[in-house]
C-alpha cells in the first residue's frame, strides 16, 4: 500500500464512481481506472464491484479499506505526536456539528479555545448528525458533535447531553386544545394534525418516519426543511405541530408563549448528544482541550474514552 493509492481508492469509494472521483482528483478518467487496476492487480483481488450503483466494495474491498484506514490513523497519529514533543502549536482540526448546535455551541467554544490555540485552524463540516458520524468513522472528521445513539462500531462516544425528543403544538391546534402543556400523549393523537418536518436523512425525521410507521400514520406535512430554527417558528406560527428536541423549545423564550410541548409515549427511539471520534486515534493537546472546553461550558463531566 502506498498514500496515493489509499487516497484514490477512497475518493473513488466516496464518489460513487470512477468517473465522478476523477473529476474531484483532478487526473483522467483512464489515468485512476489504471491506478485501481494496479492497486486490485497488487491485491491479488477486485476491490469494487463495478456492476452496482454506486460502486461498491468487495469483501477483498471492504478488508483493503479497513486496512487502508488503519495505516491512515497511524499516520496521524505519529504527526501529532511528533508535533506535540515539538511543542508545537499549529495545524488544524475538522470539527463536525449540524447548523442547529453550531448557533447554540460555537459561540460558547470558539472564543476561549482560539484564545488558548490561535494557530490551530477550525474546518467545520456541516452535515446532519448521521452524516458526520460516518464522516468521522472513515476518518474525514476527527471530532464530531452529533445526536445519535451509541454504538459499538469504530468510534469513541463522550456523553454531552441527554436529548429528549418531545411533540412541540402550535397553541392553536386541536390537540393543544385537548391537552395540557407537558402532558405525556401517544404519537397517534397528532394525526390529524399538520406536520413541520425535518428532512430525510436527519435524526429526528428517522425517529418521526419509525413513529409513523409504527403506528400506520401519514399525517399533512406542510414543509420539509434541514433549518431547525426556521421549523420551529413555522410549526408555532402555522397551526401545526413537529416533532423537536426539548432544549431547541427551552432554549427560545420566544416561543414560550406560542407553543406547549408533549412527552411521547412509548417511544424507545432514544438518541442523546455526544461529541465523538475515531478509536485507535492519537488526540492531540488542542483536541483534548477542545473537549474539555466543551464539557466545561455544558457542564458535564471531562472523560475521553480510550485515552490513556
Amino acid at each position: 500500500m502506498n498514500f496515493k493509492h489509499i487516497h484514490y481508492v477512497l475518493a473513488v469509494l466516496r464518489a460513487g464512481s470512477i468517473t465522478a472521483a476523477s473529476k474531484k482528483l483532478f487526473v483522467s478518467q483512464p489515468a485512476l481506472s489504471q491506478t485501481i487496476k494496479q492497486v486490485e492487480q497488487d491485491l491479488g483481488a477486485a476491490i469494487f464491484d463495478r456492476s452496482t450503483d454506486p460502486i461498491s466494495l468487495t469483501y477483498a474491498g471492504k478488508r483493503y479499506v479497513e486496512a487502508a484506514q488503519a495505516i491512515l490513523d497511524i499516520d496521524h497519529n505519529l504527526r501529532a505526536e511528533i508535533a506535540e514533543t515539538k511543542k508545537e502549536v499549529h495545524g488544524r482540526m475538522r470539527m463536525g456539528i449540524s447548523n442547529q448546535r453550531g448557533l447554540q455551541i460555537l459561540p460558547m467554544v470558539i472564543p476561549e479555545f482560539t484564545k488558548r490555540y490561535p494557530h490551530i485552524k477550525i474546518d467545520l463540516i456541516e452535515y446532519g448528525s448521521d452524516t458526520l458520524e460516518r464522516l468521522t468513522a472513515e476518518g474525514q472528521c476527527d471530532l464530531s458533535l452529533i445526536t445519535t445513539v451509541q454504538k459499538a462500531n469504530h468510534l469513541n462516544y463522550v456523553l454531552i447531553e441527554n436529548e429528549q425528543l418531545v411533540l412541540m403544538a402550535a397553541r392553536s391546534t386541536e390537540l393543544a386544545h385537548r391537552h395540557a402543556d407537558g402532558e405525556p400523549i401517544d404519537i397517534t393523537e397528532a394525526a390529524s394534525e399538520r406536520f413541520v418536518s425535518m428532512r430525510e436523512g436527519h435524526s429526528v425525521r428517522i425517529i418521526q418516519d419509525r413513529l409513523f410507521e409504527r403506528n400506520n400514520m401519514s399525517p399533512v406535512t406542510i414543509m420539509e426543511t434541514n433549518n431547525m430554527e426556521a421549523a420551529k417558528h413555522v410549526a408555532a406560527r402555522a397551526n401545526a405541530v413537529m416533532l423537536i428536541p426539548l432544549v431547541y423549545v427551552s432554549n427560545s423564550m420566544e416561543l414560550l408563549y406560542r407553543v406547549q410541548c408533549h412527552p411521547i409515549r412509548n417511544n424507545d427511539y432514544e438518541r442523546h448528544f455526544y461529541l465523538c471520534y475515531r478509536k485507535g486515534m492519537y488526540l492531540s493537546r488542542y483536541m483534548e482541550d477542545f473537549v474539555r472546553i466543551v464539557c466545561d461550558k455544558l457542564h458535564v463531566p471531562f472523560n475521553l474514552p480510550g485515552q490513556a
